[in-house]
């Protein structure tokens, strides 16, 4: 006597199929999350860059015009200082500490003269206050980071 009997599972064909397929949808779905940090990253960029923008200017104010000092920027930002921007307690601290740049992952300061060598992670010239980033990188539309 005979039995026909049936194997049940999945052939070849069908796995290769539901692979390929799966391939496919990998392909169309990476590239987008991909973006979507690169998007986080400016717009956290040009968060910091705002944030440190309008400090400075408090500092401006509270210091009777006078900008940071690049030497001691840092501290001048984070800590308290009198009017004459010496460690005190009168005005301060505007933050509480130097953002990192999110292209470079780092926060130190440069004050060559040119945003967007690579040479810091922030560029910041004590002469007027200009805050830029100095990392080399662009954004989608082709707008230097240094631009923001």
């Amino acid at each position: 006597m005979r039995t026909n009997k049936k194997n049940s599972g999945f052939t070849l064909v069908e796995i290769l199929i539901v692979v390929v397929i799966l391939g496919i949808l990998a392909a169309i779905v990476i590239p987008q999350f991909t973006q979507a940090s690169t998007e986080a990253r400016e717009n956290s960029l040009k968060a910091n860059l705002q944030t440190i923008r309008s400090q400075i200017e408090l500092y401006k104010i509270q210091h009777n015009d006078n900008e940071p000092t690049f030497a001691n920027f840092t501290a001048q930002m984070t800590q308290q200082t009198d009017i004459a921007g010496n460690a005190g307690t009168d005005f301060g601290p505007y933050l509480q500490q130097i953002p990192v740049n999110p292209f470079t992952n780092a926060n130190a300061l440069d004050n060559s003269g040119t945003a967007g060598d690579g040479v810091g992670d922030w560029e910041y010239d004590e002469t007027d206050g200009s805050f830029y980033a100095d990392d080399t990188g662009t954004d989608a539309a082709g707008v230097d980071h240094a631009d923001y």
